[in-house]
């Protein structure tokens, strides 16, 4: 049946053709993104200003202190969290390949690890033509920040294949962000960064932290500001976010190394193609629905994470449902 998960998954070649197509491709969607960022931000942040701490320049963690726990060492930040962001997701993605959000063990032996102060590289990266694999940057609310391009070399916005805020599921059910997740400067303002990359400099919004316009930007993204400090920004024309590394990280396996790791719990999904995600909630502790509609029908998507055991319910259109049951080893 289609509602039912398959067996196989796409290769993750990242071939050159396609990521040098992504990269010429004329950005026209842009425009759509930016408004559907910002309206969605109002209706599915489910907590408001006034529970939150206040945030600053060098701790923003702190803006989201039911989902993510930092700690500070002499070099480096170790951030802890489940990966699941505080707006709905899902929503909006037309290319879909059956994944769903499930918390994720970012924590103890398995949580960040980002470079207190970022240190300027004689060989800088760049997300056009590496990191295809991993995370490069974290967002302020826990949620890792992959490359604009997916391990395809595709355009991930361009494509369909994110929701309203940017973001969509990997391999593994975890949650991610493929482009700037903007409307977490609501929660900090323009002065907060939105996210950290993996090597310590922090990523803005769209104007600088004082308000004003963002002055030139390298092929990174960022720049250096009065202080000859470096920062990158965010932007609605590709590469959203950090265009790579500018600063000192170790590359292993084409992902920024060490970061956490995310097993999947169940088989790989599969493509299905003409299907639209219509509807997300949380129903309950670790509990969610997700319906989508597919030639005109609609179907839906019931699962819950009860510690190790997950389980799954799919119900087509007809009202009949399969259930699915899971462990992590």
């Amino acid at each position: 049946m289609l509602y039912l998960l398959g067996s196989g998954i796409l290769a993750a070649a990242g071939l050159p053709a396609a990521g040098a197509e992504a990269k010429t491709k004329k950005r026209t969607a842009t425009t759509r993104r930016s408004s559907t960022t910002t309206s969605s931000l109002a209706e599915s942040v489910q907590t408001t200003s006034a529970t939150r701490s206040t945030g600053t320049a060098s701790d923003p963690w702190s803006l989201f202190p039911r989902s993510v726990h930092a700690t500070r060492t002499a070099t480096e930040v170790v951030v802890e969290s489940t990966g699941m962001p505080e707006h709905l997701m899902m929503v909006g993605i037309t290319n879909w390949q059956q994944q769903v959000p499930l918390p994720q063990a970012y924590a103890g032996t398995n949580a960040w690890h980002i470079p207190l102060h970022g240190v300027m590289s004689d060989t800088p990266i760049s997300a056009r033509t590496a990191l295809f694999r991993g995370a490069i940057a974290l967002a302020i609310n826990g949620v890792p920040i992959f490359n604009a391009l997916n391990n395809r070399g595709e355009d991930s916005f361009l494509i369909g294949e994110l929701d309203q805020w940017g973001g969509h599921c990997g391999r593994a059910d975890d949650y991610h962000y493929h482009a700037a997740p903007l409307h977490l400067q609501k929660a900090g303002g323009v002065a907060t960064p939105i996210a950290i990359a993996l090597d310590g400099f922090p990523i803005y919004g769209l104007t600088e932290p004082d308000g004003s316009p963002a002055r030139k930007l390298d092929p990174y993204n960022g720049h250096v500001d009065a202080t000859d400090t470096y920062h990158y920004h965010s932007t609605l024309t590709y590469p959203y976010i950090n265009g790579g590394m500018r600063g000192k990280v170790q590359v292993v396996g084409d992902q920024v190394d060490p970061q956490p790791s995310t097993p999947p719990i169940r088989p790989a999904g599969t493509p299905l193609r003409g299907a639209s995600i219509t509807s997300f909630a949380v129903t309950g502790t670790d509990a969610y629905a997700l319906q989508y509609r597919l030639a005109g029908q609609l179907y839906r998507i019931d699962y819950a994470a009860q510690g190790s055991a997950y389980r799954f319910t799919f119900t087509d259109p007809t009202g009949t449902a399969t259930t699915e049951a899971y462990q992590r080893r």
